[in-house]
């Protein structure tokens, strides 16, 4: 049996009244390791998720989850950092340490404190997830680099906008359910198909309402060996865990293709031993609309350009054939960079314990988690299942 999620915990997303990102770590850490039912000498190695950039002059995260734990004193801790996949990471890294005999249990933590800094503080920021040597004038910042995406698939593939409004309202439809998301209102088609003062073009095709949004918050897993994760009160496995990661400049590589994506779900299924269509739910990165839509076709769901197909027909809302973000996904839950994979993983796992609430997918099985760095620059594919 592989390493198992044994415990989580999540705050709220949004304008959080925490000064910062220490304080953000110590709203989740105890929490998580009450709810895996361990105690903080049990834990063998601890992996922290902060992507920054600018957003804290304080760094050196790793060892702050220190002050809300002081037993945690003198274990091994070690920050991560790998743009919006910067969640994922840190899992990476925990999941390596158990394999590897050199933790039994692992704390993880992800967090992020966004809203204290100015808007164009945020937009710089982000724009150091994309290659500044070529990108780094593009207008709106990273709003801007996805506005290129979607220019650039609507001249491939025809205009998508009718598609990107599905998304965004399904999301927000969804994210209702979610008492950690930031925005739990139902937005409604119309609203997000249409320009409007409230809902205004960002950049290129893309509306406010195609953008997720700024947010702080923290959430935390703890992660333990097979032989530990049988004595607990539940466990989920990874059936697979796969990093892929691609050329930073968009102009290396086909911008809309998401190549990455795609070999990190087909090496993710080859080494769970399943299909796409073996899963009950996907949680995936909607940082924008336009990444979800051209998930959909690297994931298998639907081919090359005919995504929008899917974002129409219901089949990934709840009750779909393969619902995806029954979070409400970024969009609508917010994006707290180095929270965001942690965040995934968590919500994942709630859903296959039946912990998930309204949010549940019903009889869920197994889930896949595709967190994803830059423009599908670092890939990172999680295959779940229960195992207690």
């Amino acid at each position: 049996m592989t390493p198992c999620i044994i415990g989580w915990a999540h705050s709220a997303f949004g304008k959080r009244e925490e000064p910062d990102v220490e304080a953000l770590m110590a709203t989740v850490a105890a929490d998580a390791l009450a709810h895996a039912g361990v105690e903080p000498a049990d834990v063998g190695a601890v992996h922290v998720g902060v992507f920054n950039a600018g957003f804290s002059k304080q760094d050196f995260f790793a060892s702050m989850v220190f002050q809300a734990l002081p037993a945690l004193r003198f274990t091994p801790a070690t920050r991560h950092e790998n743009a919006c996949a910067t969640g994922s990471a840190a899992i990476h890294a925990a999941l390596a340490d158990i394999r590897a005999g050199k933790a039994r249990v692992a704390l993880v933590v992800g967090a992020e404190k966004m809203t204290a800094s100015s808007p164009a503080q945020i937009a710089d920021a982000l724009l150091a997830a994309s290659y500044r040597r070529e990108e780094d004038q593009v207008e709106a910042g990273f709003a801007g680099i996805f506005g290129r995406i979607a220019q650039a698939y609507f001249q491939r593939h025809g205009d998508a906008s009718d598609a990107l409004a599905a998304i965004a309202a399904k999301n927000h439809r969804h994210g209702v359910a979610n008492p950690y998301a930031q925005m739990r209102r139902d937005l409604g088609f119309d609203f997000c198909r249409h320009a409007s003062e409230k809902n205004p073009i960002v950049a290129g095709p893309l509306k406010r309402t195609d953008c997720s949004l700024v947010s702080d918050g923290a959430a935390a897993l703890v992660l333990a060996d097979a032989e530990t994760a049988r004595g607990m009160a539940r466990a989920v496995g990874f059936r697979a865990a796969v990093q892929v990661n691609d050329f930073l400049p968009m102009s290396k590589r086909d911008p809309i293709a998401f190549e990455g994506c795609e070999i990190a779900w087909a090496r993710a299924h080859a080494a769970a031993g399943t299909r796409l269509d073996d899963l009950s739910l996907v949680e995936t990165h909607d940082c924008f609309t336009i990444a979800e839509l051209i998930e959909y076709e690297a994931m298998g769901l639907a081919p090359r350009g005919q995504g929008a197909r899917v974002a129409l027909d219901g089949t990934t809302a709840m009750g779909g054939r393969l619902p995806v973000n029954p979070s409400g996904g970024l969009k609508a839950k917010g994006h707290p960079i180095g929270a965001t994979g942690v965040s995934m993983h968590a919500l994942a796992a709630m859903q296959l314990v039946g912990e998930a609430g309204g949010m549940q997918v019903p009889g869920a099985t197994l889930a896949g988690v595709f967190n994803m760095g830059g423009a599908a620059v670092a890939n990172y594919v999680s295959i779940l299942e229960r195992v207690r």
